[in-house]
Order: structure tokens, then C-alpha cells, then sequence
């Protein structure tokens, strides 16, 4: 595997295309798919170097396998990183983080406004082994800062947020964090590394679904950490024993993925701030909600830590539960279905997929109401788009 994963001067457009290539004799110019479960070794005395790491080489794709390894290497240089460790998915990869650097007693602090399922792990399954949550808004500074306890290891954050696309001030709460001895953990699913690198801004490890953006096709379910070695090592040891790991077809899907994301990410920006500046000027959106407009709250500071706003747009229609159903009906290009990150656009309704598992009250205080709809802006004509919008708006009305 090639080094460019240390040339700090090339651009993230190359890193995405020449980092973690892996050539076999035959020269072939694609990443080849090591598809096996495991690896030879030329001699016993081989094998037992390999297994004490006194000779560096692949044993076994549970933990070590050269396609999935490319894809990792790639990763770690786009977020400007020194590790990456790939998952079988997205919440494996945040079970992984929390699960190898906390233990019982120790506690997390969290924005409101995470994905649905997050929030469930966090207080039914970490809660089970004795690991507690408190919870704090995205936006309030100062409400971070009070929330911190002495038990305080870890705080976790995704901006911009699920679904709301709330902007958190990155490098205020990494010094917050690191000023009481914890850890700052950001989902960056919504950017990716083509339009936000938190390491950069003071946070301590990534985390990405790369079932979204990174894949960008909806093909395939990933997960990766990324971070420094120091907390990278122990996410590594515990994928090495329990084994949520990510197959080396799917990391070969990911790998291309990469390839194409800065300009995926260009495109899917562009087309979403047309859509959402024309959502704000429609009658029946009461509002919309995403972060390249000059009326989102947190804007500015959206500007100055983002190079683009991402493709997620969501909007709450005037009424209710059967007007928002009514305009997800009433779309036909428009795929419903919870998954964003996807070439094909997309529809769905928080309240009753995505965050449908939170109480009533988790909802109230996340900001899912029952008239809130995600679109998720794909590659499709921004015109046709629209025009679409335009009939399901005209179906709320009938």
C-alpha cells in the first residue's frame, strides 16, 4: 500500500482517488476485492510473527484484510487522521467507540438532536451496563459547559444534526471537553471530509455511516471511527475481539465511493440550497430548515466551520401528520424511504421512521414534529425536482 496518506500538501480530491491503493503482481490499475476469510502463512514460525505483530501481514478479514485496510487508509487521510477503523455499520461504529473507551460509570453528554437510533442506544443498551447519558441542547454553549460532571468521559455530537441540521460550535465544545479530561466524538455523516474535517477544528475521533454519502449509491451498510492512534488502537483491539466488521465487497464499494464524494458532496450542496430557498418562499412550508440559508440560526457559524451545506434539507408543512403524509404521496420522482447520502432523492417522515422509537417527549425536545419531512437532495435535475415538489404541494391543497 502506497504512502500518499502522508502528503499533507495534496488535495482532498487526490487523497479520495490515490491514497490506500493496493496493486498485486498482476498490476491491475482498480483496487483489487480480497475475498477471504483468511490468510496463508509460509510457516509456522511465519504465523506466529504475524499473531504477536513482531511481522506486519494479514491473518484474518475479522480484523485484518487488504481491501478493507485501503479503504480505512483513504479515509484516515481525508479526515487528516492516523487511523481508521472500518465497521460493519454506522451504530456498530458508535457501539465500538463507546464500548472500548468507557467503561461502568462513566458518563456520556450528548446534544438532543442525534439520529433516532442513537438516542435509543444510548439509553437503553449503554445504560444497561451502567454507562449513563445526560443530554444538552446542540446550539447552547453555556449549557454544555454546566452539564459536565466528574463522570464526564466522552461528549458526542452530529452537525449538522439529524434531521433539524443544527450546527454545533465544534471547537468551543472540543475545548469544553478537553478542558474537563474527556473526549469530543462527531457524527460527520451529513459533511463527510469533502465539506468539514472536525479533527481539524479540535475534535478528538470521527464518526461516519458510511452507508450515506461516502457510498453515495445506496449500496451497501458501513460504518468507520477515525481519529489518533491512541484511542484508535483500543477501537481496533475491540472490533479485533467482538467482530462487527465491515466485508471486504462492501469496503470495496466504499473505496470507489470516495472517489467521486467531493464532487457528489459539490452537487448534492448546490442543488439543495436552490430547493431550500425555494421551499422558504412556498405558502404551505412553515419552515425550512437547513443550514445555507442567510435565516438559519446558526449560519454564519455553519459558514466558518463548513465549505459547503450538505443535501439534507427539511421543512415543516402548515398542518400536521396527513399534510406531510400527503406531500410524501403526492411526489413521483422522490423515493421514500428513511436512507439518505443517495444519488436518487429522497422523502421521509422523522416523527414515524427515523426517530419513530423516542417517546413523545425525546421528539418534543429533539424538535420532530409530527409536519416535519427530511428530504434528502440526490443527482437528479434540481428542475425536475421542484416541479415534483410542486404537484405534492398541489396534493395538500386537494
Amino acid at each position: 500500500m502506497n504512502d500518499w496518506n502522508h502528503q499533507d500538501d495534496w488535495a482532498i480530491e487526490t487523497l479520495a482517488i490515490r491514497t490506500g491503493q493496493v496493486r498485486t503482481e498482476f498490476g491491475e490499475h482498480s483496487e483489487p476485492i480480497f475475498a477471504t476469510s483468511s490468510f496463508v502463512f509460509n510457516s509456522a514460525e511465519q504465523a506466529a510473527a504475524r499473531f504477536s505483530k513482531a511481522e506486519p501481514g494479514f491473518i484474518y478479514s475479522r480484523f485484518s484484510n487488504p481491501t478493507v485496510a485501503a479503504f480505512e487508509t483513504r479515509l484516515a487521510a481525508m479526515e487528516g487522521a492516523e487511523q481508521c477503523v472500518a465497521t460493519a455499520s454506522g451504530m456498530s461504529a458508535i457501539m465500538a467507540v463507546m464500548q472500548s473507551l468507557l467503561q461502568s460509570g462513566d458518563e456520556i453528554l450528548s446534544s438532543y438532536s442525534i439520529f433516532g437510533t442513537t438516542n435509543v442506544l444510548f439509553e437503553k443498551y449503554l445504560r444497561k451496563f451502567g454507562i449513563q447519558t445526560n443530554f444538552v441542547s446542540q446550539t447552547d454553549v453555556a449549557a454544555w459547559r454546566e452539564a459536565i460532571t466528574p463522570k464526564t468521559r466522552l461528549l458526542f455530537l452530529e452537525t449538522p444534526s439529524n434531521p433539524l441540521a443544527e450546527i454545533a460550535d465544534i471547537r468551543a465544545i472540543a475545548e469544553i471537553a478537553h478542558e474537563a479530561g474527556a473526549i469530543l466524538v462527531v457524527d460527520n455523516c451529513f459533511c463527510t471530509p469533502a465539506l468539514q474535517r472536525p479533527l481539524a477544528l479540535g475534535a478528538d475521533i470521527v464518526i461516519h455511516s458510511a452507508t450515506k454519502f461516502l457510498d453515495g449509491q445506496g449500496r451497501c451498510i458501513g460504518g468507520a471511527v477515525v481519529g489518533p492512534s491512541r484511542y484508535l488502537e483500543e477501537v481496533y483491539g475491540y472490533l479485533r475481539t467482538v467482530g462487527p466488521t465491515m466485508s471486504p465487497f462492501n469496503a470495496w464499494v466504499f473505496l470507489k465511493g470516495l472517489e467521486t464524494l467531493s464532487l457528489r458532496m459539490q452537487a448534492h450542496s448546490t442543488s439543495a440550497q436552490r430547493l431550500a430557498e425555494w421551499l422558504e418562499q412556498q405558502p404551505a412550508i412553515e419552515r425550512v430548515h437547513y443550514a445555507g440559508l442567510a435565516s438559519h440560526p446558526q449560519h454564519a457559524l455553519a459558514s466558518s466551520q463548513q465549505d459547503g451545506y450538505g443535501g439534507i434539507v427539511s421543512f415543516e408543512v402548515r398542518g400536521g401528520k396527513e399534510q406531510a403524509w400527503k406531500l410524501i404521496n403526492g411526489t413521483k420522482i422522490f423515493s421514500i424511504t428513511a436512507n439518505l447520502g443517495d444519488t436518487k432523492s429522497t422523502l421521509t417522515h422523522p416523527a414515524t421512521t427515523t426517530h419513530g422509537r423516542l417517546t413523545p417527549e425525546e421528539r418534543q425536545r429533539a424538535g420532530i414534529k409530527d409536519n416535519l419531512i427530511r428530504m434528502a437532495v440526490g443527482l437528479e435535475n434540481v428542475n425536475d425536482l421542484k416541479r415534483d415538489l410542486i404537484h405534492a404541494l398541489e396534493a395538500i391543497d386537494g
